[in-house]
């Protein structure tokens, strides 16, 4: 599913109004009208019911007098709470203001803290509750009495509806403007947007639920929307076919630079990810008193023992030795359980440089190129960093509250600046691409939470980059089932805490088939 900046959907408004003579009347029409159905589809039928709304004074709060116009058509009782004073209203909002004054549906202005008390009382009598009151337009902090009745909304038991996206809530960054609605049911016009997906997007919003308000499909098309959200039916059919007549060759071989002496489960838990999603061969790399716990912990895979490497951590002595060794092979994962040493950055800093075949950066070898970020743009092939927002902020110098608060932007210009493939993780995880497409991942639950989970991550892009899946689908593919496999994990098992990391590895057969 396309998503749409609040610029990018008033370009979209803007081109259906003047290029093709669809009014911004009927605009506003549709979303009332698409707004009461998806209201009435979670929460039945309106007849009898007090429904309270909250209006604006700009285009969202005349959605809502629409809403209240066609909760009175299905025998409501609307209260309509108008945050401005009327003659404030204007264009397509101020013609609906007109219909709710000629219909005498209850209206009452609230234009500073004298009138709240009204709103309180009405609040505890309302069974549903309308958000109506910013919309996606919201560019300032919200403070002063607003923020109180945003307060007030958000006390209220009833039911809580927002239209287009929880008032307060910044629609491309998903990051509440000093204070937002939180929503049971948000019911968006046209197309969603990122905010409802990312940062705290997803608390806020609830039950997310698009409705089409008329903007003709070759205006979409044309918008040059370059944002999705990662949904089953863009993912399903991208997992590479396995003929009959294959074999272990016809499915990569991975290399994995992993593990140090303390450390030796990341590199477990990478490999076994990219044996479980199908990468025919494994080879971890790993200094050479090492190896014997990597055979016996995991006899499917094999390993390169690094003879220079003695101390435990992988070195610089062995990169001849290495390059020699991937000169044949698909793709390389390089970083989990590394360690920190400056030898193994010498290495790492030189593979990235001088192999042009594909590599998965995570972890230890993230915070080793940190020192100097710049080399990152001189890869010698396709390059995916797989950063949580504490090695994020390490790889930009900013804080890890930035990259919280601006995660899709910060994202997408990181990748577009140096030119590699970026993996966001965290609650709602970005995929960026170096030409600017992102991504917004729709699956995963706090399970995740746990050690080794993003070497399991690493590992499963790493695999399908061996199988010889393109760098943007391999990520796309791989976050989106790395997180549908928390969650039927979670379902299957009713855990809420305790995810074992190699559990999640051992989880991903299914999902691959699920999703063919």
């Amino acid at each position: 599913m396309k998503l749409a900046y609040a610029e990018q959907m008033r370009r979209l408004d803007n081109e259906t109004i003047e290029t093709c003579g669809i009014p911004d009347l009927v605009l506003m029409e549709n979303a009332g009208i698409g707004a009461v159905q998806a209201i009435m589809e979670m929460y039945g039928e309106l007849e009898g019911r007090t429904v309270m709304i909250a209006a604006g004074r700009g285009n969202n709060g005349g959605d809502g007098l629409v809403i209240a116009r066609h909760v009175l058509q299905r025998g409501g009782m609307p209260f309509v709470f108008l945050l401005a004073e009327p003659e404030q209203i204007t264009g397509a909002a101020a013609v609906n203001l007109k219909i709710v004054e000629n219909l005498n549906i209850p209206l009452h202005p609230v234009t500073g803290k004298e009138e709240l008390q009204g709103l309180e009382n009405q609040l505890a009598q309302s069974d549903l509750i309308i958000d109506a009151i910013f919309g996606i337009g919201l560019t300032r902090p919200v403070n002063g009495y607003l923020a109180q009745v945003i307060e007030m909304i958000n006390r209220a038991a009833a039911p809580m509806v927002s239209i287009d996206i929880a008032s307060g809530l910044d629609s491309d960054r998903g990051v509440p403007r000093g204070i937002s609605i939180k929503a049971d049911l948000t019911v968006t016009c046209g197309l969603a947007k990122p905010g409802h997906f990312t940062g705290l997007g997803p608390e806020m919003t609830g039950t997310l639920v698009v409705v089409d308000i008329g903007i003709p499909p070759r205006i979409v098309e044309a918008g040059d929307l370059q944002i999705e959200v990662l949904e089953n039916h863009s993912i399903s059919g991208l997992a590479p076919e396995r003929a009959p007549a294959s074999h272990k060759g016809s499915y990569g071989h991975l290399a994995v630079l992993a593990g140090s002496r303390g450390k030796t489960g990341a590199a477990l838990l990478c490999a076994r990810a990219a044996l479980r999603s199908g990468s025919g061969l494994v080879t971890i790399c790993s200094p050479a008193d090492l190896s014997a716990v990597f055979e016996t912990a995991l006899p499917e895979a094999m390993t390169l023992p690094l003879p220079s490497s003695d101390k435990g951590y992988a070195t610089d002595r062995d990169s001849q030795l290495l390059t020699d060794f991937l000169a044949d092979k698909q793709a390389l994962v390089m970083g989990p359980g590394l360690g920190a040493d400056e030898a193994t950055g010498r290495l790492v800093a030189e593979l990235y440089r001088e192999l042009p075949l594909p590599m998965v950066i995570d972890a230890d070898g993230l915070n080793l190129l940190a020192d100097d970020p710049d080399r990152l743009k001189n890869g010698a092939g396709p390059r995916i960093l797989t950063p949580h927002p504490g090695e994020m902020a390490r790889l930009t110098g900013k804080s890890s509250r930035e990259i919280q608060e601006n995660r899709l932007e910060i994202a997408r210009e990181f990748a577009r600046t140096h030119q590699v493939f970026l993996v966001l993780k965290g609650a709602g995880t970005i995929i960026a691409a170096p030409d600017g497409r992102g991504a917004i991942n729709s699956t995963g639950n706090p399970i995740l939470a746990s050690g080794g989970s993003g070497d399991v991550l690493a590992g499963f892009i790493g695999s399908l980059l061996a199988q010889g899946m393109n760098p943007w689908n391999a990520a796309r593919l791989a976050v989106y089932a790395h997180g549908l496999a928390a969650d039927r994990l979670s379902e299957e098992l009713g855990m809420r805490t305790g995810l074992l990391a190699s559990e999640l590895a051992d989880k991903l057969p299914a999902i691959i088939s699920e999703l063919v």
